[in-house]
C-alpha cells in the first residue's frame, strides 16, 4: 500500500526523541499540557515547511549535503544555548522558568540539519516515487506524514502530562531539568559530531 509509507514515517518521526519533543516535555513540567500545544503547533508548522521546502529543493536544485551538515553545526550551538538555561532550573516558580519563544523554537527546528537530511534522504525520495504513480502524490505523501506527526506528538505529550504531578516533586524537578538539559546537549554533540565527521572524513 503506497499510502502506508508516509503514515509510518510520520509515526516514527513523532516517537523518536529529539529537541522538539524535549522542549514539549519541558514546557509541560513548567506549565501544563495546554501550554505545550503552542510548541506542538509551531513545531508542526515549521517542520511542515521544512518538508515542503525539502521537496522543492530536491526536485529543482539537488543541493549538496554539505549545506545541511553545516546547518547542523548552527543547530548544535542553539541546543547548547537552550540547555544552559534549562540546566539552571531548580523549581517550577515563574522566576526560574525557561520560556520557549516562537523564534527560539523555529530556530531550533530550522537549524536541525539532521531533520533536513532525514527529509531529503529518506522521505522525499519516497514522496517523489509516489508522485510518479499518483497525481500530486508527492504532496499527498508529505501531508499524510505531517498529519500523522501532529496527533501522535500531541498524544505523547498528553500521556507525559498525566505524570506531571509526580514529576513536579521539588526533589525531582532539578533532576528532571538536568536530564532535559543533558538531552539537548546529547543531540547537540551528536549533530556536531556527524557534521564534523562528514567534513573531515
Amino acid at each position: 500500500m503506497p499510502l502506508l509509507s508516509p503514515f509510518i514515517l510520520g509515526l516514527i518521526g513523532a516517537l523518536i526523541p529529539g529537541p522538539i519533543l524535549t522542549a514539549i516535555f519541558t514546557e509541560i513540567l513548567q506549565y501544563n499540557f495546554t501550554k505545550s500545544l503552542r510548541i506542538i503547533l509551531i513545531g508542526f508548522a515549521t517542520e511542515t515547511t521544512v518538508a515542503f521546502v525539502s521537496l522543492i529543493l530536491l526536485q529543482q536544485l539537488n543541493p549538496p549535503e554539505a549545506i545541511f551538515r553545516g546547518l547542523s553545526l548552527v543547530g548544535a550551538a542553539i541546543l547548547i544555548w537552550i540547555a544552559s538555561s534549562i540546566y539552571k532550573v531548580k523549581t517550577l516558580h515563574t522566576g526560574e522558568k525557561t520560556f520557549f519563544t516562537s523564534g527560539k523554537i523555529i530556530a531550533m527546528i530550522l537549524a536541525n540539519g539532521v531533520l533536513w537530511t532525514y527529509w531529503i534522504t529518506v522521505c522525499i525520495p519516497k514522496a517523489i516515487a509516489l508522485g510518479q504513480v499518483m497525481p500530486l502524490g508527492q504532496y499527498i505523501f508529505v501531508g499524510i506524514a505531517q498529519l500523522t506527526w501532529l496527533p501522535v506528538t500531541t498524544g505523547v505529550a498528553f500521556v507525559f502530562s498525566r505524570f506531571r504531578g509526580v514529576l513536579s516533586n521539588p526533589r525531582i524537578v532539578p533532576v528532571m531539568f538536568k536530564i532535559f538539559a543533558g538531552t539537548f546537549v546529547y543531540f547537540a554533540v551528536s549533530m556536531a559530531w556527524d557534521s564534523v565527521g562528514f567534513f573531515v572524513g
